[in-house]
């Protein structure tokens, strides 16, 4: 795993951005696997401002998202398909009809989960997967459990999962509690990964995931078997990390 230490939230960010960028200049029709939540706003932020300078284009790419939540349409604000156009569909030259994430508004989960399947299929593995980590170490929505899902699948958000998205909802009422996520194999199938992390509140879980024992309990323990991953963390988040 290469490991790259950054200042703070901002340079986390540039940093992040710098990798994407580098993937789309040197393939311009690839495939990028996103994320959603609010470690990745400062990387799309960074995209965004490169793109507006004439750095870059996304005319060629294609996207898949890693999860939406089961139940909320795409004109929902809090939508994940709502969040990715906010932050980059709408700001860039990407071709929408490249751009994918799960149904969350197919009420039936064996359909959702399948339709998403073949389009994954479809496309190809990920040129380059981003990726955050929650503080239990889910990635994606693949929340601890007995194992480890391989493709797309509807998973019931953990307790600790729904209070962390609480504070992106009016109430808690408000809150999903289930969402259509990509499985574990379907992650490590991309040739590259990207996990970016920022804030002392992770630097346990950074060191649970990357130092400690592969385990479904801890799910991103998983990308230590994976052959090309970068880690982009600040200073804060690496605070307690035993192999930094």
């Amino acid at each position: 795993m290469k490991l790259y230490r950054a200042k703070d939230y901002n340079d986390m960010s540039r940093k992040a951005a710098s990798i994407i960028s580098a993937q789309i200049l040197m393939k311009p029709n690839c495939v990028l696997g996103l994320a959603t939540g609010s470690t990745p706003i400062g990387a799309y932020r960074q995209l965004v401002d490169w793109y507006a300078q004439g750095d870059l284009d996304f005319s060629e790419v294609t996207t898949v998202n890693l999860d939406e939540y089961k139940g909320l349409t795409r004109d929902n604000p809090q939508s994940y398909y709502y969040f990715m156009n906010e932050h980059l569909f709408s700001k860039v030259n990407i071709c929408k009809s490249r751009t994918f994430l799960p149904d969350g508004t197919e009420p039936d989960s064996h359909t959702a989960c399948e339709n998403y399947n073949e389009t994954l299929r479809a496309v190809g593995a990920a040129d380059l997967q981003l990726l955050g980590l929650g503080h239990n170490g889910h990635i994606g929505f693949n929340e601890p459990g007995e194992y480890f899902p391989t493709e797309t699948h509807c998973i019931d958000l953990s307790e600790q999962t729904i209070k962390a998205n609480a504070r992106f909802f009016q109430t808690m009422d408000e809150v999903p509690r289930q969402a259509y996520t990509m499985g574990i194999k379907t992650i490590l199938s991309a040739r590259k990964i990207l996990i970016i992390v920022s804030g002392e509140d992770k630097a346990d879980i950074v060191n649970t995931a990357f130092s400690g024992p592969v385990t479904p309990r801890v799910p991103a323990s998983i990308l230590q078997l994976h052959g090309n991953v970068t880690l982009v963390a600040d200073e804060a988040a690496l605070s307690k990390f035993q192999k930094g």
